[in-house]
């Protein structure tokens, strides 16, 4: 894990499906949380997503601590609001190892890799196949 002392911010990665999140969690007296350049509640806009994303450093008493940046791609809204919050998760662990425990034990450290099944040749969809008829 990185030193806290050296280093100015906290850079992890989260993932979810095909979603990236790359977030940077930096001690600030002021809490703020941007996402690619917006605010969490411009980027994000249902109610929902914007509480998954900040679920994580909400859930723990670190939330008044961090200005917290995310710059997230790939896949679409809902996935990177999860990606979001599983990166937030890794860096809080990164500040403090403590935090492990409850963070596990609330889902946010597993990579969700559920995705879309591809479709296969001869098939409808991923695993429909055709109307089948004797005759």
């Amino acid at each position: 894990m990185s030193d806290t002392k050296n280093t100015k911010y906290i850079e992890t990665v989260g993932r979810r499906k095909t979603s990236v999140a790359r977030v940077r969690l930096t001690p600030a007296a002021k809490s703020s949380f941007s996402v690619n350049g917006k605010s969490v509640e411009d980027y994000f806009k249902v109610k929902e997503q914007i509480a998954i994303a900040t679920e994580a450093i909400s859930k723990t008493p670190m939330e008044q601590k961090f200005a917290v940046t995310v710059m997230t791609n790939g896949g679409g809204v809902n996935g990177q609001a999860e990606a979001t919050r599983h990166g937030i998760a890794r860096a809080l662990i990164d500040f403090d190892l403590t935090l492990r425990k409850d963070l596990k034990k609330a889902g946010f450290l597993k990579r969700d890799p559920r995705a879309k099944e591809r479709r296969k040749f001869g098939l409808k969809k991923a695993r429909k196949s055709p109307q089948w008829s004797k005759r």
